[in-house]
């Protein structure tokens, strides 16, 4: 990758002892060392008599914090000096990885190293990806560790890749790349085998189509193609695509591109099926919170599920991290003093309300500058009411909202615009009008939804009334914060459409969140268009699953929260959704549900959608341990949005082949309301005796999708890249 001679990338191949830190158990020692791939570190894990080689990725990776920049680091390694302590932050739910180094030196060596290994893989192209990880495999394969490969380790590389060749074709290829004639594959060999391997015949096809005979495309044959893409399609735009990704020399000299140039241009970004512009933020950040959806969570301090699992403050990072801008925070009293948040009356891990707070004021705008909303489930006492409000004003600061902005129409909710850097405080707040002697008053009839919609739940809730009875109260300092999110008791929506309160939120259960669409849906949209409502999931879920939240974005909730810490297709759908708009967190709600006369009906003409499955390219085994554990591939092309757009549509299943299969299937669609689908591409292994198993996804919105021949990359259940992993389809859209 470049840094071979890099003097941190240097020690880190040498390896070093580091100790883990984990909560349970001391310390303990172990060698890391980076492979020669330059993209995977591996270290062994168990104790003495039973040990294990572990290793994980530089690519899962999302960042390394130095010092005790960790909950694991400040609560089980403050003994040790901060220059010798650093954290790996991984995507998807993989747990962090807290490290101590022998010396300051190594720990540098560590950090140093593995940020520009992390800052070279982002860079790469999906072609130089791909010459990596066939590079991995070969040296995986080799195992007597020569550098040449026989026949037999060819195989068992075949397997590795996820693709089932006949031996006899497998064995001809292999004399024929053997040039030698010493039935070993080494250097140039091996090299042409692999590319044999990688041969794109659809894209050959493709290419073969708009180039001729000569099997060069000039400046104008690419205009042409771009043109049937639907792109600009000038010859200054083609000449820009050539010099951008033609590899040879003199093809780009002369403006022409050869076959790899192409597959470069088609498996960069600009060849992606998610448009490019609306990677960052392109929609109008000026209208009211209400107008928006907003990425929300649900228990967001849980790492696992309800009743027993682990409550961190890293939680809080990985939400925000996604772009997550409003985070749930149960606060109960704590011993010393000390509110703490957990989810209370379970046997959940407890975690201090001012290192929550903290976690927040670091993390909260480095995704997004727009604002963030903390939803406070407040059961504390009056004197540690006041802590909280106390903690959250010297933590945050000026960040924090404490007034209505000078100007701002008191009729209407202020925009994300306005409220940029801003953390706003959404919880229970004291009448204006009220005096009550000791400054309290009790809020029996304020109380949130989430304590009074569920039946199964009345008698939980009488316990906790009668355990928590000064909760029923607030202190003024906390009152006093609650500024545009003030938690009410939903009114019913009749009074509320009569009497619209912008600055009142309600919350609702999933359950009551589904009567009040299936009884009054447009007038819930129309309540939505004024002010915020929150949906969140049912408090009998014990196991932290999630509700479909494409039901409650119809009806223009803007506050849809689920629990972060579970996958699946409702959080592939949630990151799908705020994909868009420079993944902020905010995504303008469609015409129709911002409009407070109650007009629901979809501002966008209707579409017919033909998606052509052509190929997909590296899927991944479902399990490397098993030799015979090749992919039956099938994909499924689903449609998200109104009821009567839901639809769903399946090519038929390869065998034996998850390295290159082809379908050549079209799957048609007819799409009411546009502008409020999700597509949803999903890659299962084909089982005839039982459910078949995920293998990848990607969710985009509808109105993000680029037509032409485009690629899709992968993602995993818990979010995180396949690559090089990819879907190849021919997207066309038809205005009805």
């Amino acid at each position: 990758m470049g840094l071979t001679e890099d003097e941190d990338v240097q020690r880190m191949l040498r390896g070093s002892v580091l100790r883990k830190v984990k909560s349970r158990g001391g310390p303990r020692e172990r060698l890391f060392r980076l492979q020669e791939d330059g993209a995977t570190v591996c270290f062994e894990r168990g104790s003495r008599r039973s040990r294990s080689r572990q290793s994980f990725s530089v690519t899962h990776i999302e960042g390394v914090r130095e010092g005790h920049q960790s909950e694991g680091l400040r609560k089980h390694g403050a003994a040790f000096p901060a220059g010798l302590c650093f954290t790996l932050v991984f995507r998807g739910k993989r747990k962090n990885l807290d490290l101590v180094a022998r010396g300051e030196e190594d720990a540098r060596h560590w950090v140093q190293g593995l940020t520009k290994l992390m800052g070279r893989l982002q860079a790469m192209s999906q072609w130089e990806k791909l010459d990596h990880w066939i590079h991995g495999v070969l040296q995986r394969a080799d195992r007597d560790k020569d550098n040449k490969m026989s026949f037999r380790e060819v195989k068992s590389m075949l397997r590795m890749i996820n693709i089932h060749m006949d031996d006899g074709y497998a064995y001809k290829l292999f004399k024929e790349c053997d040039h030698s004639g010493d039935e070993r594959l080494e250097g140039r060999e091996l090299e042409e085998f692999c590319r044999r391997l990688l041969r794109r015949p659809e894209l050959e096809e493709l290419f073969g189509h708009y180039s001729g005979e000569d099997h060069v495309l000039s400046a104008e044959e690419l205009r042409d193609f771009l043109r049937d893409q639907g792109e600009d399609a000038s010859l200054r735009q083609a000449r820009a695509v050539i010099h951008t990704h033609e590899l040879n020399d003199t093809a780009r000299q002369q403006d022409l591109m050869m076959l790899d140039g192409f597959m470069m241009y088609l498996l960069s970004p600009a060849g992606d099926i998610f448009n490019q512009e609306h990677a960052r933020v392109h929609q109008d950040m000026g209208q009211p919170l209400c107008h928006y959806f907003i990425s929300s969570s649900h228990n967001t301090y849980l790492t696992r599920h309800q009743l027993g699992g682990t409550s961190s403050t890293e939680a809080y990072v990985r939400a925000l991290m996604a772009g997550c801008r409003c985070v749930e925070l149960d606060c109960w009293e704590g011993s010393d003093g000390e509110p703490v948040v957990y989810h209370g009356h379970t046997f959940t891990s407890k975690i201090l309300f001012r290192d929550v707070i903290e976690s927040i004021r670091d993390y909260a705008f480095k995704q997004s500058p727009y604002p963030v909303i903390l939803s406070l489930e407040n059961h504390c006492g009056l004197e540690q009411q006041a802590t909280m409000a106390r903690h959250m004003k010297a933590i945050l600061g000026d960040m924090l909202l404490t007034e209505p902005l000078e100007g701002q129409d008191p009729n209407s909710l202020p925009s994300p615009e306005q409220l940029k850097g801003k953390i706003l405080v959404k919880g229970k707040k004291l009448p204006e009008s009220w005096h009550h002697p000791q400054g309290v008053t009790s809020l029996q009839d304020t109380e949130e939804e989430e304590e009074e919609e569920e039946e199964e739940e009345e008698k939980l809730q009488e316990r906790n009334r009668r355990r928590a009875k000064e909760a029923l109260q607030v202190a003024p300092e906390l009152s006093a914060m609650v500024v545009y999110c003030q938690a009410v008791p939903f009114p019913g929506l009749a009074q509320a459409l009569r009497h619209p309160r912008p600055c009142q939120v309600s919350s609702f259960s999933e359950r009551k969140a589904r009567k009040l669409i299936k009884e009054a849906g447009p007038a819930l949209a129309q309540y939505n268009a004024r002010q915020l409502s929150r949906v969140y999931p049912g408090g009998l879920k014990m196991d932290s699953s999630n509700y479909d939240p494409q039901e409650m974005w119809n009806a223009g909730c803007q506050l849809v929260a689920l629990n972060f810490q579970t996958p699946g297709y409702e959080m592939d759908l949630n990151a799908g959704r705020f994909l868009g708009n420079g993944c902020c967190g905010y995504v303008l709600k469609p015409p129709s549900l911002r409009s407070p006369s109650g007009d629901t009906s979809p501002a966008s003409p209707q579409l017919a959608l033909h998606i052509r499955v052509i190929t997909a390219q590296q899927l991944p085994k479902l399990s490397r341990e098993t030799g015979s554990s090749i992919v039956d591939p099938l994909v499924r092309v689903e449609i998200h949005g109104v009821p009567s757009d839901r639809q769903s549509h399946q090519t038929r299943h390869r065998p034996n082949n998850g390295f290159n299969p082809r379908w050549e299937e079209t799957l048609s669609f007819q799409v009411r309301a546009p502008e409020l689908a999700l597509l949803r591409f999903v890659v299962e292994d084909h089982d005839s005796t039982s459910c078949n198993d995920f293998v990848g996804q990607f969710t985009l919105p509808l109105a993000s999708v680029r037509e032409g021949y485009r690629h899709i990359h992968l993602l995993s259940k818990d979010g995180t890249s396949l690559a090089p992993a990819t879907l190849f389809v021919h997207v066309r859209c038809k205005r009805l």
